[in-house]
């Protein structure tokens, strides 16, 4: 399709584990005091509405409980409605979306995914911070941990970055993202967070893989940042493993043509062949 290594692709909900980092980083800044605080304590638009109650770390696990569309086929879900919300002065149109939602679940007890849950985080980081969440990222991450080409992030019709999606990239500097994650985030987040992030804080309904802060977890202790139509960064701690990728699946869940299995099945295969090494290094040392 013409991509160069030097090219910038979208990440789609690659995004998510981007701007979930950034909480940390607020966290760390001690703008965002807890994650047990309201979530409507950072965000005016939500006071009154069905997130009333709702913590900063629900809405990190997808948690909240609050009726949420994502399917991507439908043009009368809420993912492909909540941009064409109408901007009223000093509002964010991505949480007066929000606000205008009912409940679904009581809070914290089913886990239901939702890029509009990402949007809200966005605007939690750039209203706890005073920041624009791309000025943000680059003052925490991108500049200091020597990213090697700028990066964009589409904005809203409201002006203000689709925090669940849309950050172009090359491919090599997602993968630096992995890295950045792998060394344990450079002193940009709090102690114990990685560690509270990737691991399983919502149950999927899938063996052996849950949900973290905007992180998807398997049991291995593996992580991922997954976006649609095949975008991911692959981390494995225990094999000092990154791996990014961009694609081009034919549909957005890569179902359609077993693209997404026959990622899963690349990574599995990448970690037996370490496993594999380790243990014939191992052997050949005993000999």
């Amino acid at each position: 399709m013409g991509f160069r290594p030097d090219g910038r692709w979208t990440s789609f909900s690659v995004a998510k584990s981007l701007t979930s980092t950034l909480v940390g980083a607020a966290v760390k800044d001690g703008a965002i005091k807890s994650l047990d605080d309201p979530v409507s304590d950072y965000i005016d638009e939500l006071r009154g509405s069905a997130y009333d109650g709702v913590t900063v770390e629900q809405v990190l696990t997808m948690t909240s409980g609050i009726d949420w569309n994502e399917d991507y086929s439908d043009p009368a879900s809420d993912v492909a409605q909540f941009d064409l919300q109408e901007v009223e002065p000093g509002k964010s149109a991505l949480a007066t979306y929000m606000a205008g939602l009912g409940r679904a679940h009581p809070a914290g007890e089913v886990w239901n995914y939702s890029t509009g849950e990402t949007n809200l985080i966005g605007v939690l980081v750039s209203r706890a911070t005073g920041r624009e969440l791309a000025g943000y990222l680059s003052e925490k991450i991108w500049t200091p941990y020597g990213m090697e080409r700028d990066a964009t992030w589409l904005l809203g019709h409201d002006g203000h970055e689709i925090s669940g999606c849309c950050i172009q990239a090359s491919v090599r500097d997602f993968a630096r993202f992995g890295l950045f994650m792998l060394d344990g985030g450079s002193d940009v987040l709090p102690d114990g967070w990685i560690a509270a992030a990737t691991v399983k804080q919502a149950d999927i309904g899938s063996p052996g893989e849950g949900y973290g802060y905007q992180w998807w977890t398997w049991d291995d202790g593996s992580y991922q940042a997954d976006g649609i139509f095949g975008q991911g960064i692959f981390i494995d701690p225990n094999r000092n493993l990154v791996i990014a990728s961009n694609a081009s699946w034919t549909s957005a869940l890569g179902d359609t043509g077993g693209e997404w299995e026959a990622r899963k099945g690349f990574y599995k295969a990448i970690q037996h062949a370490i496993d594999t090494e380790a243990a014939t290094t191992q052997g050949d040392a005993l000999q």
